[in-house]
């Protein structure tokens, strides 16, 4: 069957209707940057290209330290008057964006699927996520804050291109809702154009946003140590976070940083098969490129051969392909589970990944086909891999163990004892989130209190959570105070009890407690 794009949807219909959104934050297919006060066309040109079919998107506006700095001093400005700013007026002023950003739900989700190849679905919800996470906090913000007061300098987000809208912008959001101008980058892989239109809006609803875009490693710097940032909020890799959080050592600055880790699941004298498929079809959304914790399976060995037969199947039904395209004109849009990787060259070192451990001694128990995916004829599908899952050898689990493939990959642990089922649970030296399966509710708690994960799902999957759920991680996997609810407040202002946050700090970890 030969498959047509979904009228309306090429990518010069959903740029024309971006730029006829905010036209004062593009110049031709080029993108602005925002900084003090309006958009500006500094920065050198570097061409955005979509991982969807490798065609070219728009044009970055890179720029460099320099510029870089100066916007980060006009924040800290914006900052001053902002923070002075009445409750009520910011209140009012971040409704009145949030009602533009939901009359554009659909254009922001529309970029998204061909910035990062979201399917349809899963973009509509990151956008709705975002929105209704907001209004749960304008209903509640003047308790949240109570005698707090906003932060000495501007916040800087440095954030992951995973959830565009649904992190990025629904965080800064809050953070301007609580007195804070923000400064955020544009993620080096991806969401662009998401992130132009939607500070767009809020700049026009009087915000004190600042968006900027350039190289990670030359902006870093000015965005983490400059003195005016008041804190820094940051979500990605191990190797960035660290060397974000090693900048802030000597600061002081408060902090939130989100780093990799693993998701595992720990599987011990189990029956609930048809439970457990259930989630195991819900975990292959964005192809497992959600957040940044990635899965691994831990299973008892004598459950092998059950856990394969409720786990295989999902493999084999996995849809995933171009998402946009349809049969025929007036089709509904795919429900994929995912689409695309973020580019064409993650999707080769994740392949070189599983045939690098498939010589180590991994052994491959299902390898789907790439051409098994939903695409247009004569598409560049070279950013697209198949579901695969690998079990670890005998005697060399260790080095599979620690590994996190970015992507449709699922490591399976073999397991004999209860001990060795922890240890692999464990093996990332804290988690965001993990989930034990097991059917006695006293032997699952038992378990659970030993896994070293900040949400811990019994017989459910644990997901970062939204509105008054608190999130943070343990060990390695976060660094700084927790969010989320009103952890969130607490963390991008300042006042009584400050010295009693949660999260996790040189000096010591506290935790919250978490259902």
């Amino acid at each position: 069957m030969t498959l047509r794009l979904a009228p309306g949807t090429a990518w010069a219909d959903v740029l024309s209707r971006a730029t006829a959104v905010a036209p004062e934050a593009f110049t031709g297919d080029r993108l602005r940057n925002h900084f003090d006060g309006c958009w500006q066309d500094a920065g050198e040109p570097v061409p955005l290209h979509s991982p969807v079919d490798g065609g070219r998107l728009a044009t970055l506006s890179r720029l460099g330290a320099r510029t870089a700095a100066q916007a980060v001093r006009a924040a800290a400005d914006q900052h001053y008057q902002w923070s002075e700013t009445w409750l009520p007026e910011r209140r009012a002023r971040v409704l009145a964006a949030l009602d533009d950003l939901g009359a554009h739900r659909d254009l922001l989700a529309l970029t998204q699927v061909w910035e990062l190849g979201t399917p349809w679905r899963l973009a509509c919800a990151d956008v709705d996520r975002a929105l209704d996470g907001v209004r749960w906090y304008l209903e509640r913000i003047e308790r949240q804050l109570g005698d707090r007061d906003p932060l000495p300098g501007p916040v800087s987000n440095l954030a992951s291109w995973n959830h565009p809208v649904g992190v990025l912008v629904q965080t800064e959001l809050v953070q301007m809702l609580a007195g804070n101008a923000t400064v955020a980058k544009v993620p080096s892989q991806g969401g662009a154009v998401c992130l132009t239109v939607a500070h767009a809006l809020m700049a026009r609803a009087g915000l004190p946003v600042t968006l900027l875009s350039g190289c990670g490693t030359e902006l870093s710097p000015v965005l983490v140590r400059s003195q005016e940032i008041g804190a820094v909020s940051a979500v990605g890799g191990r190797g960035d976070g660290g060397a974000i959080a090693a900048a802030l050592l000597d600061t002081g600055k408060r902090h939130a940083i989100e780093q990799e880790s693993l998701n595992a699941w720990g599987i011990w004298e189990f029956s609930q098969w048809d439970l457990l498929a259930d989630h195991l079809r819900a975990g292959l959304e964005y192809g497992k490129q959600r957040g940044t914790a990635y899965r691994r399976f831990v299973v008892q060995r004598k459950l092998v051969d059950r856990f394969l037969a409720a786990y295989l199947p999902v493999l084999e039904a996995a849809r995933f392909g171009h998402p946009l395209a349809v049969a025929a004109d007036g089709d509904p849009l795919p429900d994929l589970d995912y689409g695309p990787l973020i580019s064409a060259t993650a999707a080769a070192e994740l392949r070189r990944q599983v045939d690098e451990a498939i010589n180590g001694g991994a052994v491959p128990l299902y390898r789907g086909s790439r051409d098994t995916g939903r695409y247009l004829a004569g598409q560049d599908t070279s950013a697209y891999v198949a579901p695969t899952a690998l079990l670890a050898p005998p005697g060399r689990a260790e080095r599979h163990r620690h590994a996190g493939p970015f992507g449709p990959v699922d490591t399976v642990i073999v397991a004999d004892t209860e001990d060795e089922l922890l240890s692999a649970m464990n093996a990332s030296n804290g988690a965001q989130v993990a989930s034990v399966a097991v059917d006695d509710q006293e032997l699952a708690t038992k378990l659970a209190r030993d896994v070293r994960a900040f949400k811990i799902g019994i017989n459910r999957p644990r997901v970062r959570g939204d509105r008054e759920e608190p999130f943070g991680g343990r060990g390695g996997s976060w660094k700084g105070a927790f969010v989320g609810g009103d952890l969130l407040v607490q963390a991008v202002t300042v006042g009584p009890g400050d010295d009693h946050m949660y999260g996790n700090f040189p000096g010591g970890s506290r935790y919250p407690s978490n259902p």
